[in-house]
């Protein structure tokens, strides 16, 4: 007795072993890149962004293409690598710009505080020390005439006479370098 069996052609059984054939990588972009890129905008809010990141994408993608034509889901892997892109890029402009603010100059100039000082010593030199005392004290720490007077050993009138008479050289010596 002989079973009848169906003949089966040497191409048919290589092609029931092999899955569908990968579309091309142009095939691939052409269906892909304007879901890709309308995703981006509105990821990143801005187009010219979006399509950078796109581009970045299909590239990493292509330099892959052999591999990455023959997954199941070859546009889930092209999303996920752009998203992967815009998180590199906003994670780079985030340290550039943390970088940024920690070269910025600092509220206080430390330059304009010593010319500052350097013009405070000046003024104050050709005072007499009780005077510049007097003047340092109220004028610069701002300490009350009492609290400087006890400091200094004198009363409270005697550091509003001397601070008064040391404005009124302060402001002949401004006056006359002016």
């Amino acid at each position: 007795m002989q079973a009848h069996m169906p003949s089966v052609t040497a191409g048919t059984d290589e092609k029931a072993g092999v899955a569908e054939e990968a579309p091309s990588f142009e095939e691939f972009y052409d269906a892909t890149f304007r879901r890709l890129f309308t995703a981006l905008c509105l990821v990143t809010g801005n187009r010219h962004e979006a399509e950078e990141i796109a581009q970045d994408a299909f590239v990493r993608v292509f330099e892959r293409w052999d591999r990455v034509g023959r997954l199941d889901d070859p546009t889930g892997y092209v999303f996920r690598v752009s998203i992967n892109v815009f998180r590199n890029r906003f994670r780079k402009a985030s340290l550039a710009v943390r970088r940024g603010l920690s070269l910025a100059p600092s509220e206080t100039d430390d330059l304009a505080a010593v010319e500052t000082r350097d013009e405070l010593v000046r003024l104050l030199r050709p005072l007499d020390p009780r005077q510049r005392a007097a003047v340092l004290l109220t004028s610069i720490l701002d300490y009350s005439a009492e609290e400087a007077g006890r400091m200094l050993g004198i009363g409270a009138s005697s550091v509003r006479s001397l601070t008064t008479r040391a404005r009124a050289q302060l402001k002949h010596e401004v006056v006359d370098h002016s």
